[in-house]
């Protein structure tokens, strides 16, 4: 039984892409995948979420989202001017504890950021890695700005001693800019933490079969640990 804390180094830069591949691979090496999303925003009732995706690209059956709000904030804010309740930390290690209970390998997706609140309290995926016992993998951008993004996050994780398994770059584009290409050698340089690995761009767009057929080739051997 293994929880493992997907963040971002901000929004938009590939989690649920990068939580469906790590999916993938941990279901091509024959372990059982449970992924959790605690907060999904700028969503609606009965709408896909990013679970959905999960779902149609890694083919696992078995995800919770345990709060959805309509407009793209951040969950606490989102939720107070929905007037819906916030979500509760306890609620979150008690569903990713059931979830790891019968499972060998339990994804914990977040929203946005490693400091987002996410509801009561102002509670954070800190909070929850730290509940959980859990280390986490970072999701980062392949262009300018990643490396002081990246190194304020792990700097963050280490900072309230919690695990950090190492970064992968959520959309590496076809034709990398000069920039990109210096992050890859760089990455793992200012941030003391290995880079595991590089999602093409546009990987979102493949059907589930391709999805499932290439996902492992887009991370390093290393990754292999954090997900058996």
């Amino acid at each position: 039984m293994s929880v493992l804390v997907v963040t971002g180094t901000s929004t938009d830069v590939g989690k649920t892409v990068v939580t469906a591949a790590l999916s993938a691979l941990a279901g091509s090496l024959g372990r059982t995948v449970a992924v959790c999303k605690p907060a999904q925003t700028g969503v609606a009732p009965g709408e896909p979420g990013d679970l959905a995706e999960v779902q149609r690209l890694s083919g696992v059956d078995d995800v919770v989202e345990l709060a959805r709000y309509p407009e793209p904030l951040a969950p606490d804010t989102a939720a107070r001017r929905a007037d819906l309740p916030m979500l509760e930390l306890g609620a979150v290690v008690d569903a990713v504890r059931v979830l790891d209970a019968g499972h060998d390998l339990t994804l914990v997706e977040g929203a946005g950021g490693l400091l987002v609140r996410l509801g009561a309290q102002g509670f954070t995926l800190v909070d929850v890695a730290r509940e959980l016992d859990a280390a986490v993998l970072v999701v980062a951008a392949a262009g300018l700005g990643t490396l002081n993004h990246s190194a304020l996050t792990v700097q963050a994780l280490r900072a309230a001693d919690i695990r950090c398994r190492g970064l992968v770059i959520g959309s590496w584009p076809a034709e990398p800019d000069l920039a990109a290409r210096c992050n890859l050698d760089e990455l793992a340089e200012v941030t003391g933490v290995p880079l595991l690995g590089r999602v093409p761009a546009g990987s979102g767009a493949l059907t589930g079969a391709d999805f499932v057929a290439a996902a492992p080739g887009w991370f390093d051997g290393a990754v292999f640990g954090a997900v058996t």
